[in-house]
């Protein structure tokens, strides 16, 4: 598994802010893409090619209150989107709406790959036709207290 932070994003949680609260409050979604895994999350997407964008119907993505050091999807959120392109996941990364996947230092972002099983993003099928809705079902993440 690769999770990847992006300086702003650490910035973020050593600020004020912390880090759901700056990428909510930036209207957050997941983008999801094909191609080579940027070097970290500050590079830019380079040759990647967008596969879906993950909103809650035309609303941006949320996070419950913390617990435990666990933040979650709200259960009564549908995270979803329509394919854009036929290929096969390989990273996402959790943004903020503006967000052009240039090089950044100070965009908060949340960079990690795409699998079945044991990735930062579990897809039940990677694979991804253009027209098809992706669904999310269940999102956690988790801040290692060591």
């Amino acid at each position: 598994m690769l999770i990847q932070l992006s300086t702003g994003a650490v910035d973020a949680m050593i600020g004020s802010t912390g880090l759901a609260g700056a990428l909510e409050a930036g209207g957050m979604e997941l983008r999801i893409y094909a191609g080579t895994l940027p070097a970290d999350a500050d590079a830019a997407i380079g040759g990647a090619t967008l596969l879906v964008t993950i909103k809650n119907g035309a609303s941006a993505l949320t996070w419950d209150n913390p617990a435990g050091g666990i933040i979650s999807k709200p259960a009564g959120e549908t995270w979803s989107g329509t394919a854009v392109a036929t290929n096969t996941a390989t990273f996402g990364r959790f943004v903020v709406a503006a967000d052009t996947g240039a090089l950044s230092t100070t965009a908060v972002r949340i960079q990690g790959d795409v699998a079945t099983i044991g990735a930062f993003i579990n897809l039940d099928n990677p694979a991804m036709v253009s027209g098809a809705v992706q669904t999310v079902n269940s999102a956690q993440l988790i801040q290692p207290r060591q």
